[in-house]
């Protein structure tokens, strides 16, 4: 039997690298069958080598798609189409108004058929639309394509954080998230280079460039959707390449460490319920304070996923130069939001990392602003990228590591998308000064100062929060005792209906 909730290996939520869990209550098995580290670490090298890659190219492959217009843009898709500034504008911006729709519904579906159904599907229809776009010949089409490119690509990154709070602990999550986000930073590079390339196809079978840009994207995405179709894991005791004992092995971790929906033997069930997803709009004020840094960091990183090669554009370089002098940029972030990520990890520091990243897209935003020396705004664009970028992982992890259970972490998790697709709907409208941008550089400079700022006001509210929760610990033990037992106040089962409401729940800073 267990011994005392006094381990604080065990019991802080924020010292989850303890294997020690034979005074965890409620695991009868613990004193029994320890936790070997050895097979723990085994077995998630085998689901990072095997879900990340995957799961990696379905985000990369959404970000490409939706922002390879910016490209498209460069080899001639306004001149085509006979667009307006004004009206590209509105073909970003329509994209990203059914995300809003489809963020919270795609979370609870997921849970209901899975994610190996769920996220292929999602990949192979908007690949399709993608696609399309290279056919249209009208600025209307290319509205009805952009809108429900957005509609079907509305569910995947809300549902990727998901599935990845589901396969992770908390402290080991950003990581895997920086893997993910950070591959729109390569999508960035990526994106140019094969711009660069797919170009050289112009008049081929008498289809322009930007149209080929479109549908050899849009064709690749469909053709890798389908690869996958029967090789996502819905959850982490669904992946074959693990051996019966790594499979109990992980489960039982994640359930000691308040991560995953499975109990320690693999088998945990929540039922649905409404009051469930409720209840982050009433007793989650965390959720709703975390929607205003993830607004700014939407803004910032979805104007410059769009407009980066237009600003380099308007420096004087020629569209093919542009395009590879985009690549760089978007490289630096991708190593700079790992190494960010892994140390957040490993600190657990979610608030300092997402204030630094902040901090720096804001001293890329001051000097692009305050020089008109095309090198330095050129150099400028690195720190802009890197910050920017690098920020976006972190506070998606933040909010995902401070709730539980499942549908009520399904649920904040697609609020902070959505505050994030809403910075996205505004970025648009704020490049309308072209070439130099220095008005929507200000207002980003505003942006990403507001996000520095509104993370330091985090960790104090966790802080403050925490300590309460300490508190309440203590005035539990004084008048219930241990509350082990079934029925008590710190039994399994009810740490798994409570989630991060539950006093023995910490939050992570």
């Amino acid at each position: 039997m267990p011994t005392s909730l006094s381990s604080e290996k065990v019991h802080s939520p924020n010292k989850e690298d303890s294997v020690d869990v034979a005074s965890i209550p409620g695991d009868e098995n613990a004193s029994i069958h320890p936790i070997d580290p050895k097979v723990l670490r085994r077995a998630t090298l085998k689901i990072d080598f095997y879900l990340i890659p995957i799961i990696s190219m379905f985000f990369f492959l959404s970000f490409l798609d939706r922002s390879n217009i910016g490209n498209a843009r460069v080899a001639g898709l306004t001149t085509s189409l006979h667009m307006s500034a004004k009206e590209f504008s509105i073909a970003l911006t329509i994209t990203f108004v059914p995300y809003l729709l489809m963020e919270l519904p795609m979370n609870l579906v997921m849970k209901r058929l899975g994610a190996n159904v769920t996220l292929p599907v999602m990949v192979i229809l908007w690949g399709i639309v993608c696609a399309c776009q290279g056919a249209v010949h009208s600025y209307r089409s290319l509205l009805v394509c952009r809108f429900f490119l957005g509609a079907l690509e509305g569910g995947l990154s809300p549902g990727i954080t998901l599935l990845f709070s589901n396969f992770y602990k908390r402290h080991a999550l950003q990581l895997r998230c920086a893997l993910m986000f950070s591959v729109a930073s390569l999508t960035g590079a990526f994106s140019g280079l094969l711009a660069y390339g797919i170009r050289n196809l112009d008049g081929k079978h008498g289809i322009a460039g930007w149209q080929w840009i479109f549908i050899v994207e849009g064709g690749f995405t469909v053709a890798f959707g389908l690869a996958t179709l029967f090789f996502v894991p819905a959850s982490p005791k669904s992946i074959k390449l693990l051996t019966k004992v790594e499979r109990e092995t992980y489960c039982r971790d994640l359930a000691h460490d308040w991560s995953g929906d499975a109990d320690t033997d693999g088998t945990y069930q929540e039922t649905f319920s409404w009051s469930e997803v409720a209840s982050v709009f009433t007793d989650a004020p965390h959720v709703l304070m975390l929607a205003f840094p993830t607004f700014f960091a939407g803004a910032t990183v979805y104007g410059l996923a769009n407009f980066t090669p237009t600003i380099v554009n308007a420096l004087g370089h020629s569209p093919n130069r542009t395009q590879l002098l985009t690549v760089p940029p978007y490289a630096c972030s991708f190593v700079f939001s790992i190494v960010s990520a892994y140390f957040s990890d490993k600190y657990k520091c979610r608030g300092l990392t997402s204030t630094v990243c902040a901090l720096i897209a804001a001293i890329g935003y001051a000097m692009f602003l305050g020089s008109n020396n095309k090198n330095i705004s050129y150099g400028a664009l690195y720190l802009q990228i890197t910050g920017s970028y690098s920020l976006g992982p972190c506070l998606l992890t933040w909010n995902a590591n401070n709730v539980q259970p499942h549908y009520r972490r399904a649920t904040a998790i697609a609020i902070s998308f959505v505050s994030g697709i809403a910075g996205a709907i505004v970025s648009p409208w704020l490049f309308a000064d072209a070439p130099r941008f220095k008005r929507t550089t200000s207002i980003n400079l505003a942006f990403s100062l507001a996000a520095a700022a509104s993370s330091v006001g985090m960790v104090v509210y966790f802080r403050v929060r925490n300590a309460e929760k300490r508190r309440e610990v203590q005035r539990l033990l004084q008048t219930y005792g241990d509350g082990t037992g079934a029925g008590g106040w710190d039994s399994p089962a009810e740490r798994k209906r409570l989630g991060d409401r539950h006093p023995r729940f910490e939050f992570t800073m």
